[in-house]
């Protein structure tokens, strides 16, 4: 058991069947060979039959298969990956958006700077096993979902999960599974399995979660071209490594806390990369229970966190398009970034083999916009410099922005860039790098909402951590309730919103 756990605390969990703690820790019982979530509904296990595993990879690789009622592998990611700046977090981020498949370990190592075996060292030392074993785990509870929430064939599901050939797929599935992948499709629900073409995922949080909220927020900041919003499902286009692809998001039919994720690939491969953007881009994988215990105890935000319980952060599929972002809505409305940022997507953004109701591009790559004349965007001079500069930094590799890097060097190399100041940093690493404890200096919504309150920003930097980002999402929506489900109210719309 990795020493990180506390067998006792975790037992506690196990035996109040506490959904609070799926995905922190996996209970593996020794006299069924099953591993199992925290709340899985089963008879609880004797303490003495019992082990605690970090991560499923773990228990895979101690030889316990998947249980088949709770389904352990369909719980939301540990958020103690992204809460985390560490070597094996920054990792852990980078393998579930599929690093390993597209580059193996070696250039897992090398995107985190570190020797491969130093990188196999620290996850082994934490975790208990390696990036390849923690990679395959991912692989098997791809290719489970697909298969039963598809009709594909079987060796395109192991195309899809990123298995290097069908033996391995249908050895995998056994292993984890404890039967064949003809086996796990003939025992699926017969659920809807979407339209030819599409790829129908559903996306677990952890609730409380107003998925609602979370879209409408995006929907307001849709980006013509790029992204859609009709009022109940928020799509866009992902840029992934195989090509474009389109993700159309709703919340779950049966109002649980999830999200119905509709998926168009160019590339089946893709899907991996493509789930953990979706899951970032709502996160889903953050832990409410611990935000809201702190927020809440503070008695300038507990009725904001009361009204609002598991308010999410929205983020960005990748923080590269936030920065350009960023910097495109500096000074700006939310209407007047959506039309500059349309410009450039149509300008420099890859189009899309064929239009997906509106959609048309992937948002650029930092390349090609390094490369575009933005004289007829109708940006300032000033402005167009630091986009140019911005997009040649990320094209050289001067400036980080993967899931994988050290986020407090990505804010210093940001800020380091002429026309890039603290609040357009912050901004960044808050909704593009995922970072829950980021603060926006000089922000007017904010400092609007602190007024009322009776705050200032020098209180809420010191009162707020670890969750800073969360609070600035509870004192935007006091600032600008239209922006959220629970506050219909209208209001106008600055920078901050950006």
């Amino acid at each position: 058991m990795p020493t990180s756990l506390d067998a006792e605390r975790c037992y506690r969990a196990v035996a109040s069947r506490d959904a609070r703690f799926d995905g922190w820790f996996f209970t593996a019982v020794r006299t069924t060979g099953i591993y199992c979530r925290p709340s899985c509904p089963a008879r609880t296990p004797a303490a003495a039959n019992v082990s605690f595993f970090g991560t499923a990879a773990g228990a895979q690789a101690a030889g316990f298969r998947a249980c088949r009622r709770c389904r352990p592998d369909a719980v939301p990611g540990s958020p103690e990956w992204d809460v985390r700046a560490d070597v094996v977090a920054r990792a852990m981020r980078l393998i579930a958006d599929s690093e390993v498949e597209r580059a193996g370990v070696p250039g897992l190592a090398a995107r985190l700077g570190y020797s491969e075996r130093q990188v196999h060292r620290l996850l082994v030392g934490e975790l208990g096993v390696g990036p390849l074993a923690v990679a395959r785990a991912q692989r098997a509870q791809t290719a489970r979902v697909l298969i039963e929430t598809t009709d594909l064939p079987m060796a395109d599901v192991a195309f899809a999960a990123g298995f290097a050939s069908v033996r391995q797929f249908n050895d995998t599935v056994r292993e984890v599974f404890a039967c064949t992948p003809s086996e796990l499709r003939r025992r699926r629900s017969g659920g809807e399995t979407g339209a030819p073409g599409w790829l129908t995922l559903r996306l677990a949080a952890r609730a409380p979660f107003d998925a609602a909220e979370v879209l409408l927020f995006l929907g307001l900041h849709a980006v013509p071209g790029l992204e859609e919003w009709d009022g109940t499902t928020f799509s866009r286009v992902l840029d992934l490594p195989g090509g474009p692809g389109v993700v159309r998001l709703s919340p779950a039919p049966d109002g649980g806390a999830a999200v119905t994720a509709r998926l168009l690939l160019t590339d089946l491969r893709d899907l991996r990369a493509a789930v953990p953007r979706c899951r970032r881009l709502l996160d889903l994988d953050a832990d409410p229970a611990a935000v809201d215990d702190v927020l809440g105890a503070d008695p300038a935000l507990a009725p904001l966190v009361a009204a609002a319980p598991g308010r999410r952060v929205p983020a960005s599929p990748d923080a590269p398009e936030t920065a350009v972002r960023a910097v495109l809505g500096q000074q700006v409305s939310v209407a007047g970034a959506r039309t500059l940022t349309a410009r450039v997507v149509t300008l420099a953004g890859t189009p899309l083999a064929e239009p997906v109701g509106t959609l048309t591009h992937a948002f650029p790559r930092p390349e090609a916009l390094a490369a575009a004349d933005l004289s007829t965007v109708g940006l300032t001079g000033a402005r167009s410099r630091t986009l140019t500069g911005l997009a040649a930094a990320l094209a050289e590799g001067r400036v980080a922005l993967d899931p994988g890097c050290d986020r407090d060097a990505a804010v210093r190399d940001l800020l380091a860039l002429p026309g890039i100041g603290p609040w357009t940093a912050a901004l960044v690493a808050m909704r593009g790098l995922g970072d829950p404890d980021v603060w926006l200096p000089g922000d007017l919504a904010l400092r609007r909402s602190l007024a009322g309150l009776g705050s200032s920003d020098a209180d809420a930097a010191r009162r707020w951590r670890p969750w800073r980002s969360y609070a600035v999402l509870h004192l935007w929506a006091l600032a600008a309730p239209h922006l959220f489900t629970r506050h219909p109210a209208p209001a106008p719309a600055d920078r901050s919103a950006s």
